[in-house]
């Protein structure tokens, strides 16, 4: 996919030439507050089935932007568009009334509640008859037989929907506030930061839920600061920079340090790319693999011709020719 960006600012390159219907468009948002311009003729594009990763600095409006996308923030000017057809968003209440989920960097979870009613949590199912619609007597029954069924759809591994979720884990919980998106959302799903206090693991764990949901169709927006999970995931970036779009690009054809020049201001974005992130890694690999070499003729651990322990030609246990005692021999 080719790079792309904002034809409407001064260091725009070339426009977007995908002529699909974008799922979710902004155009022109703006919104102040008092003398301060967080958003300043903001554009945003969402295409069907892409994984749109958000990046900038911080307070270059990128939360602005996700919350009038997602109708916490009513915007000064401009507009929005679902499916091509103008849309204004006055709550989040009616963000979700049109597909839109959320989920927040808080994930806004209830920890003594089980997971099945964490997953329903505002949603929940009633029981038929007058029990349900004039007493509202959840049926609990449905909601866990239905919260099981969705977190086997998306691969989460939680044996029983009905231990509290305070007993979870981080990514656990990240789990099932984003199956509860998923759940719900039938346009997109916006994920703030969600790898943010999360290790290794369990953010792995959660960037492979993502994947799992765009491979059902269903479009994300990811924002985040962590540049690997970015570029490990993202189909496109939106880098955002003093409150409004100055490029989107491809992982395919630009590298980290590209996302981070153009986000920082340190080049303009007709000024990198060309030369992908995937290329970059594979050369890396190269060099590590090429005859035992690290990226400089180094041996694993940096040394110039370096055995494991970083000493020229050394063995071992570092010592010039040493055997494993250091003395020059090896001894059986």
């Amino acid at each position: 996919m080719s790079s792309t960006t904002d034809t409407n600012h001064p260091d725009a390159a070339a426009p977007r030439t995908d002529n699909r219907t974008p799922v979710l468009e902004a155009r022109k948002l703006s919104k102040s507050y008092g003398h301060v311009r967080a958003m300043v003729d903001a554009d945003f594009e969402l295409m069907p089935g892409e994984i749109l990763a958000v990046i900038g600095d911080n307070g270059a409006g990128k939360s602005t932007l996700i919350k009038a996308l997602s109708g916490a923030v009513v915007p000064d000017h401009g507009e929005i568009l679902i499916d091509g057809k103008r849309v204004t968003f006055r709550s989040p209440i009616e963000a979700r009334a049109m597909g839109i989920e959320t989920v927040y960097q808080d994930l806004a979870v209830a920890p003594a509640l089980d997971i099945a009613s964490n997953l329903f949590l505002g949603r929940e199912i009633r029981r038929s008859g007058p029990i349900g619609k004039l007493l509202r007597v959840v049926d609990a029954r449905a909601m866990r037989t239905e919260a099981q069924s969705q977190l086997d759809a998306l691969g989460v591994r939680i044996p029983d929907v009905r231990q509290p979720v305070e007993s979870l884990s981080g990514g656990q919980r990240q789990s099932v506030a984003v199956a509860r998106a998923a759940a719900f959302g039938t346009k997109l799903v916006i994920m703030d930061e969600p790898t943010a206090a999360l290790g290794v693991r369990e953010s792995g764990m959660v960037l492979d839920l993502i994947r799992r949901i765009s491979g059902r169709g269903l479009p994300v927006v990811l924002i985040s600061h962590n540049m690997p999970h970015v570029f490990d995931i993202a189909d496109r970036i939106h880098i955002h920079r003093l409150g409004s779009r100055v490029a989107v690009v491809s992982p395919r054809t630009h590298t980290m340090a590209d996302a981070v020049a153009i986000m920082t201001g340190a080049a303009r974005p007709e000024e990198v790319g060309g030369r992908s992130h995937y290329d970059e890694r594979a050369s890396q690999r190269r060099r590590t693999d090429r005859d035992g070499a690290g990226p400089d003729g180094a041996g694993p651990d940096g040394a110039d011709g370096a055995g494991p322990d970083g000493a020229d030609g050394a063995g071992p246990d570092g010592a010039d020719g040493a055997g494993p005692d250091g003395d020059g021999e090896t001894r059986s």
